[in-house]
C-alpha cells in the first residue's frame, strides 16, 4: 500500500504506539506470554536429554514439537477467527501449559521412557497458542493509521526478536539454580499468565481484533484464505524465501568459522545478525515510505539474498560479520511488510489466520533451509553454498509481483 494521503507529515514515534489507549497493557500481556517460546524449546531439549541420556531422543522430540507449532498455527488461527480470541485462546493455552507441566514431571527424574516424553511434546507442539498472530490483528484494530500500524509491526517484531535472545538466558539462570524440568514449568507458567492477561484486555473484550465469532448455533464456515487471497499467497512465498537465507545463515556461518579454525567467533557473527535484525526492523518503522507494500517487501527479499550472496566471498571473519549484520537488516522488514500485505490483502475476519501464515511460511522456509545447507556444505565449497542458500530470495524478490490488497470495509481489488 502506498502512505495513506491523509496520513500525517511526519512519521509517528514509537512512543505514539504505545500511548494508544490500552496498547502498553495489552502488548506487554502478548509479550509474557510469548517469552514462553523463547525459554520452551531449550528447556524442553536440555530437559529431555537430561533423562534419556540420548541426543537422538531430545532432537526427535524437538523436531515434532516444532513442526506441530508451526503447521498447524494457521488452523488454530483459524479458530480464533471464527469464534473470537476470548473463548479459543484460554482452553488453547491451558493444554499447551498442562502437555508441558506432564513432561516436566516426566523428565524430572532421570530414566524416563522416550515415548512418556516424546507424547507431551507432541502434545505442547500441537496446542501452541498464537500469541503473535493474535497480537497482530489486535494492532490492526488499535491503530487503524497505516503509518502507525507499520510503527507497531516494527515493534512487535524486534520485541519478539529480544524474546528470543532473552529466553535461552533465562533458561540458563534457572538450570543453574534448579533443573531444565524446571525451565519448562516456567514456560508453562509464562504462557497462562501472559494469555489470562491478554483476554482480559479492554480491546479483546471490546472486539478491537476485528474478529467476529459467528451465532454458537451456526458458525460460519472456514474460508481458504490462501486460495481465495493472490497477495497473501506470493508474500507467504517470499518470506519463506527469506527464512531459507536466515536459517541457512546460522549453519553457514559455523561452517565458515571452523574451516578458518575460529569457531569460537560463531556467536559474536551471529550476535552481529540478531544486532542487524533489531536496527533494521526500527529503522524500518521509523522512515516514511511512499512505495507499495509489495515493492518494498520484494526489494527487501532481494537485499536479503544479495547480502547473503556477498557474505560468501567475505576473505575475513570481521567481512562475514559485517555482511551478516547487513542481511539481518532485512529480516524485520520483511516479516513487518508481510504483516502489513496479509493485512490488507483479507477481509477482517480472517486477519490472525493471515498474519500467521506468514509466519508459517518464514519458519518452514528457515526449518528447510538449515536442513538443505545440512546436506550441501561437505559436498560444495562453501562460497556456492551461501549462493545457493541466497537464491531463493533472489528469485523470488524478481518475480512478478501481485497487486497488494485495498484495504476499504474488508474489500480487496482482485485481477
Amino acid at each position: 500500500m502506498p502512505t495513506s494521503p491523509c496520513a500525517p507529515t511526519r512519521a509517528p514515534s514509537y512512543a505514539a504506539v504505545l500511548r494508544t489507549p490500552h496498547a502498553a497493557r495489552t502488548f506487554g500481556a502478548a509479550l509474557l506470554g510469548r517469552l514462553s517460546y523463547g525459554i520452551v524449546p531449550l528447556a524442553m531439549l536440555l530437559a529431555i536429554k537430561d533423562a534419556t541420556a540420548s541426543y537422538s531422543a531430545a532432537g526427535g522430540a524437538m523436531a515434532v514439537f516444532g513442526a506441530a507449532s508451526v503447521l498447524l498455527s494457521p488452523a488454530r488461527a483459524a479458530l480464533i477467527d471464527r469464534y473470537g480470541p476470548r473463548r479459543v485462546l484460554p482452553p488453547i493455552a491451558g493444554l499447551y501449559a498442562a502437555a508441558l507441566c506432564a513432561l516436566a514431571l516426566a523428565a524430572w527424574r532421570p530414566g524416563a521412557p522416550a515415548l512418556a516424553l516424546g507424547a507431551p511434546a507432541v502434545a505442547a507442539g500441537l496446542c501452541t497458542p498464537p500469541l503473535g498472530p493474535v497480537m497482530r490483528t489486535l494492532w490492526s484494530g488499535l491503530v487503524p493509521d497505516r503509518e502507525l500500524l507499520r510503527r507497531a509491526y516494527s515493534l512487535d517484531g524486534v520485541a519478539e526478536e529480544l524474546l528470543y535472545v532473552t529466553g535461552p538466558l533465562l533458561v540458563g539462570l534457572i538450570v543453574r539454580a534448579g533443573r531444565p524440568s524446571a525451565a519448562v514449568l516456567a514456560g508453562a507458567v509464562l504462557v497462562v499468565v501472559g494469555t489470562l492477561a491478554l483476554v482480559s484486555s479492554p480491546v479483546v473484550s471490546r472486539g478491537h481484533t476485528n474478529t467476529k465469532a459467528a451465532p454458537a448455533e451456526a458458525p460460519a464456515a472456514p474460508r481458504p484464505v490462501l486460495r481465495t487471497s493472490p497477495a497473501l499467497r506470493r508474500t507467504a512465498l517470499v518470506t519463506a524465501s527469506v527464512g531459507i537465507c536466515l536459517g541457512a545463515v546460522e549453519l553457514l556461518v559455523v561452517a565458515f568459522t571452523e574451516q578458518r579454525g575460529q569457531a569460537e567467533a560463531v556467536s559474536w557473527v551471529l550476535a552481529a545478525l540478531s544486532a542487524g535484525s533489531a536496527v533494521g526492523g526500527l529503522a524500518y518503522g521509523a522512515v516514511r515510505w511512499k512505495s507499495a507494500n509489495r515493492m518494498r517487501l520484494a526489494a527487501a527479499a532481494a537485499g536479503m539474498g544479495a547480502a547473503l550472496a556477498v557474505a560468501g566471498l567475505s576473505p575475513r571473519l570481521y567481512v562475514l560479520a559485517a555482511a551478516v549484520a547487513v542481511a539481518g537488516l532485512f529480516v524485520g522488514p520483511v516479516l513487518t511488510t508481510g504483516y502489513l500485505i496479509a493485512d490488507e490483502s483479507v477481509d477482517p475476519a480472517r486477519r490472525t489466520q493471515a498474519g500467521a501464515w506468514v509466519n508459517t511460511a518464514f519458519n518452514t522456509g528457515s526449518s528447510a533451509g538449515t536442513a538443505t545447507v545440512g546436506l550441501l556444505v561437505e559436498r560444495l565449497p562453501l562460497a556456492l553454498c551461501f549462493a545457493l542458500a541466497a537464491a531463493p530470495a533472489l528469485l523470488c524478490a524478481g518475480a512478478p509481483v501481485c497487486p497488494g490488497g485495498r484495504r476499504a470495509g474488508g474489500a480487496r481489488s482482485r485481477r
